[in-house]
């Protein structure tokens, strides 16, 4: 989505005779809003339609568990199930627009994947590794926010155990149109640039004629199938709809002299829902400021914060891999103590994710086994 690429090896003309060894390719045109989104072409040995069995449908049924209306403090450090990306991510909040999920990668997909009904983020918290799909290799590392659009094949290849926090979403996950201009370049004033963003690399299309599976994710399950070559065939591609990465460490934070709103941090935008991004960063320097945000009230949003490294300055009993949600209806702020103490302080040393979600959200009984029961009352002293 973020600019136009080009790789490998495409014809002069969309929609033309393209051969590789006198043999005609065969076009795949993906497109957002029917044909009037952003779109790619890709070019592959074989027809992609190629399917050779319908297997089973595992159903997904998300069900929210019997959450009181509190503010919340999920210990995702206690998640120990591991496996390959399905068999390990355990969905925590929901609504009608995004799942928020945690994932301990420990195994190798041995079968591809599609997502055929969400948008896909992925933030690594930890771990590194290879993103491959039909538009090329996506090596990540630590920090990595990974956009995978609806629609496109992967699977993940692990260089080192890998946990995930991940969003599903039923709209694009997209650059803030406020960051763009008309022309969709990112402006000067964004946080981030388009030399931030890294792109697939394209690999020599595998010619593979074999059994290869492929589980596509639905609304309601997941569906299994089985086409009759591998689906990695693609000579060349270009377009505007592909994965990509950006490093949470690439976001240049604005500072003011007086305490700026999370807008500032905002990073991605879905309907419905914006990501914002906390990073190492100057406090206001108004010598009368005070660094910690102050108690606030967004009617509007359910605030989920993602703690992933350094000190959290406006918040106790919280640790690296600890999740926070804040609802709607219900002032927030710096526990006792934080907002006094942060007076004078000049920096602070701190990633964070927050998603402010403009719907409620609903817990599963998986997070609620991980809530901390004392979290609600611990602005009592």
């Amino acid at each position: 989505m973020p600019f136009y690429n080009c790789q490998g090896n495409i014809p002069s003309k969309r929609h033309t005779v393209f051969k590789k060894n006198e043999k005609l390719l065969f076009e795949q045109h993906i497109s957002r809003e029917g044909f009037s989104g952003i779109y790619s072409n890709m070019y592959h040995l074989s027809m992609p339609t190629k399917l050779k069995e319908v297997g089973d449908l595992v159903n997904i049924n998300l069900i929210a568990g019997k959450a009181k209306h509190q503010p919340q403090h999920l210990e995702t450090f206690n998640i120990n199930q591991n496996g390959d990306m399905l068999k390990s991510k355990i969905p925590l909040l929901f609504n009608d627009d995004i799942i928020i999920s945690i994932s301990t990668i420990s195994e190798n997909m041995n079968y591809f994947y599609r997502n055929g009904h969400f948008d896909e983020m992925l933030y690594i918290q930890y771990g590194a590794g290879i993103i491959m799909s039909s538009f090329g290799d996506l090596e990540y590392k630590e920090g990595d926010y990974i956009v995978i659009p609806k629609g496109v094949v992967w699977k993940a290849k692990l260089v080192k155990k890998t946990k995930l926090l991940i969003v599903e979403s039923k709209s694009a996950i997209e650059t803030p149109k406020k960051y763009r201009n008309r022309f969709g370049q990112l402006l000067e004033s964004s946080p981030y640039c388009e030399r931030d963003i890294k792109v697939p690399v394209l690999n020599n299309p595998i010619n593979k004629k074999t059994d290869c599976l492929v589980k596509v994710r639905l609304i309601n399950g997941i569906q299994e199938y089985v086409y009759d070559h591998h689906p990695f065939d693609v000579v060349g591609w270009d377009g505007y709809y592909y994965p990509w990465i950006f490093n949470i460490n690439d976001f240049e934070p604005i500072v003011g002299s007086i305490h700026q709103p999370p807008s500032v941090h905002q990073t991605f935008q879905g309907k419905n829902f914006v990501i914002c991004s906390f990073v190492s960063r100057l406090f206001d320097f108004h010598k009368d400021a005070i660094p910690s945000p102050y108690p606030h009230s967004n009617v509007d949003s359910d605030e989920f914060i993602f703690y992933s490294q350094g000190n959290f300055m406006s918040r106790e009993g919280i640790k690296e891999e600890s999740a926070t949600l804040h609802p709607m209806g219900l002032p927030h702020g710096p526990q006792p103590g934080k907002y006094e103490s942060s007076i004078g302080k000049k920096k602070t040393e701190e990633l964070a994710v927050m998603i402010d979600t403009f719907n409620p959200v609903h817990l599963t009984e998986d997070a609620l086994r991980i809530s901390d029961s004392k979290y609600p009352l611990s602005w009592i002293k």
